[in-house]
C-alpha cells in the first residue's frame, strides 16, 4: 500500500469500518512487507515513549489510541505528514526493534504539552505494560529528558533545563557525577545521584536509539498507526471532496 493510500483511508474516515478479517488480512499484509524490509534509523522528531515488545497491547489504552491499523516501518515513519480527519490525529507504534516498540507522532495532540500530561503519560504506559520510557529532546529550547516507570510509578528521571534534576536512584549503567576523574569533593558540589547521560545516550541504553537503527537491528511483527479520537466515520465526504 502506498502512503497515498493509506493518507486515504485516514482522511475518509475508514479505518473504523475494518472488520476482524480485513485488519487480520491487513496485518499479514503488512509483516510481509516488514519482511522484506531491512530497518533504518527514525525521527520521532524529539519525543517518543518506548514500552516492551511483549506486552505493548496495554499501551492504545494507557494512550486512548482507537481504530488502530496494520502498517510497515516505512508506511509508519512519516506519521506526522499523514493526512488526519475531525481532530483523530494518528499516532505511530513501531514493529517490535530490538525487543522494544516506539511510539511517536502527534504527540502534543494525543498527549498534551504540560509537565503533568508528559508524566502522566509514562506512568500509564508502564501500569499496562509493566515498564515504559519517554525521551524529549529540543535542542533549541535546552530541554533534555528522560524518564523510566515502571508498574505506574517513576522509577528514574532526569530533567535538564538551566539547571538539571534527577529523580530516583541511579541506573546501574550511569556515570555519576562524583566518580568523575575530575570531580573534586573539596571545591565540587554534586548530589549523591547525579548523573551525566542525557537522553541521546540514555535511550541507546535503555531501549532503543531511534537513530541509530539498522541493518543489525533485529525486528518483528508489523507497525500500527492508531487515532487519536475513536469512530472519525466517514460521513461528509462531499466536504472533503471539496477541499
Amino acid at each position: 500500500m502506498t502512503n497515498g493510500r493509506l493518507g486515504d483511508l485516514i482522511a475518509t474516515g475508514l479505518t473504523d469500518r475494518l472488520d476482524a478479517r480485513d485488519r487480520k488480512l491487513l496485518e499479514r499484509r503488512a509483516c510481509l512487507k516488514a519482511s522484506d524490509d531491512e530497518p533504518f534509523p527514525l525521527d520521532p522528531r524529539g519525543w517518543w515513549y518506548a514500552v516492551p515488545g511483549e506486552t505493548y497491547e496495554g499501551l492504545f489504552g494507557a494512550l486512548g489510541l482507537h481504530d488502530r491499523f496494520p502498517v510497515s516501518l516505512d508506511e509508519g515513519s512519516e506519521v506526522e505528514e499523514l493526512p488526519w480527519r475531525r481532530g483523530a490525529l494518528p499516532t505511530f507504534i513501531t514493529p517490535e526493534l530490538d525487543g522494544w516498540r516506539l511510539i511517536f507522532g502527534n504527540l502534543v495532540d494525543l498527549v498534551g504539552i504540560d509537565w503533568d500530561d508528559w508524566m502522566g503519560a509514562v506512568e500509564r504506559l508502564s501500569a499496562s505494560c509493566g515498564v515504559a520510557q519517554m525521551f524529549y529532546e529540543d535542542s533549541a529550547g535546552g530541554s533534555d529528558i528522560w524518564v523510566v516507570a515502571e508498574k505506574g510509578r517513576i522509577r528514574r528521571r532526569y530533567a535538564a533545563e538551566s539547571d538539571p534534576e534527577w529523580t530516583g536512584e541511579p541506573l546501574p549503567w550511569e556515570e555519576l557525577r562524583i566518580n568523575d576523574k575530575h570531580f573534586d569533593p573539596r571545591f565540587d558540589h554534586a548530589e549523591p545521584n547525579e548523573g551525566t547521560a542525557g537522553a541521546a545516550d540514555a535511550c541507546g541504553r535503555l531501549s532503543v536509539d531511534p537513530g541509530k537503527i539498522g541493518a543489525s537491528t533485529r525486528m518483528s511483527g508489523c507497525g500500527w498507526l492508531a487515532l487519536s479520537a475513536p469512530g472519525v466515520g466517514h460521513e461528509g465526504l462531499d466536504t472533503l471532496v471539496r477541499l
